[in-house]
């Protein structure tokens, strides 16, 4: 399958979506059981490439491990393997290959680990040859990805002595790393986290006697994009969702509320109505939700909503650099951005003419083409390249999208 071009649903009516797990509480608890030794497996567990992935690694007797395009992956298995007695390496897809990983090494080496590069210097491929390390302090850039940060605090009871992080300038993501620490509670780690300095003395982790995930807020994002999208009175109802959930993408309810979309929570279930109205502009700090940026790029510029976005600075090391990436397609629509081309991303309502059927180009990057794809409700139809890639984090997306009445052609 190349491509699917995508015609919206005729007409309202309401739409029930049973969604995915997700994958960062997935790939943290299968590193947590692992660790912890539990024999008792994750209950719910994502079906997302990247879960998969690890799932593979952990259960497997190989010594080379190829993740893909799965960065959490790589990460986790890179501070993971460090304390496996072994000779291991981890590869990846060109473009992870291309994704810096020095950070994290460095400070595995700090603790002990002997990792080399088997291409370019900072960058996977990279063999590990595991054995038992020695906890310390460690400083590191608050704005670096929340994975690396995350990948050391998983292993740190485990490691003598334990792990002290100390986090230079303004953290980036907090809530994931609040979402690791508070997973690794459920295994009774205790930690403190006060102001940029994160402490987890080395203990026995005691697994619960059962973990089960919670679904995806992330892959919620775009059903609420759709709801805005598709008028008043469109009715939208998400199963699966924790009302308390741990996840900092749970932010999306509220933050759709000045777009016109409200939400409820009836039972177990998120009913997620249209009621019209909402603001002209929309200006946000995207740092602790990063994942959500093209999910709102997209939405406002559909709704002629202007807006300036920042915190953006980590979507430049994602599966793609998200920021032009959302330049270039979204000129596709007629929408024109700007940027600073380090960490904002801007619309003031300037658009160009659109001419054909747009074709938007996913740079393999899931969340490229989920966010796009509600578009059709504002141009009619539009065309998505490469829709395999929904499999990284939302395998069952285009079946959802066609139970909610969008037509699909595959090609």
């Amino acid at each position: 399958m190349d491509a699917i071009i995508i015609t919206p649903p005729r007409g309202k009516k309401p739409v029930v979506v049973e969604l995915p797990s997700s994958k960062s509480i997935s790939n943290r608890l299968l590193i947590l059981n692992a660790l912890s030794y539990n024999a008792r497996a994750v209950k719910n567990l994502s079906d997302s490439d990247d879960t998969k992935a690890l799932y593979t690694a952990l259960h497997s007797n190989a010594s080379l491990f190829n993740v893909g395009a799965a960065g959490t992956t790589m990460r986790f298995l890179t501070a993971f393997l460090s304390r496996i007695v072994g000779e291991w390496v981890i590869t990846g897809s060109n473009r992870m290959k291309e994704r810096p990983i020095a950070v994290l090494v460095d400070a595995l080496r700090q603790l002990g680990a002997r990792i080399e590069y088997l291409e370019k210097e900072g960058f996977p491929p990279i063999r590990i040859f595991g054995s038992a390390l020695q906890g310390k302090t460690l400083e590191l850039p608050g704005n670096i990805s929340s994975q690396y940060i995350s990948a050391l605090l998983m292993i740190a009871p485990v490691i003598t002595n334990g792990v002290t992080l100390k986090l230079i300038g303004d953290v980036t993501s907090k809530p994931y790393i609040a979402l690791t620490l508070k997973l690794m509670e459920q295994y009774g780690v205790k930690a403190q986290w006060e102001e940029n300095v994160i402490h987890v003395p080395e203990q026995t982790m005691k697994p619960p006697r059962q973990v089960r995930v919670e679904a995806d807020w992330s892959a919620a994002s775009y059903w609420f994009q759709i709801a805005a999208l598709s008028g008043l009175g469109t009715k939208i109802i998400l199963r699966g969702l924790d009302q308390n959930s741990l996840q900092g993408d749970a932010k999306v309810a509220g933050l759709f509320e000045p777009l016109g979309v409200n939400h409820e929570f009836v039972g177990e279930d998120l009913v997620v109505t249209n009621i019209g109205g909402g603001v002209q502009h929309f200006e946000y700090d995207f740092t602790d939700q990063p994942d959500l940026a093209q999910t709102f790029a997209v939405t406002c510029a559909c709704m002629g909503v202007s807006f300036h976005f920042t915190g953006l600075h980590t979507l430049k090391i994602k599966e793609t650099d998200r920021i032009n990436a959302l330049i270039a397609e979204s000129r596709k629509l007629g929408f024109v951005f700007s940027t600073n081309n380090v960490d904002d991303l801007k619309w003031d309502g300037k658009k160009d003419p659109v001419t054909g059927m747009p074709i938007i180009n996913t740079y393999h990057d899931h969340r490229m083409a989920m966010a796009f794809a509600p578009a059709s409700l504002y141009v009619g139809e539009v065309q998505i390249e490469n829709p395999s890639v929904v499999t990284k984090s939302y395998p069952g997306f285009w079946n959802d999208l066609e139970k909610a009445g969008f037509s699909m052609i595959y090609r």
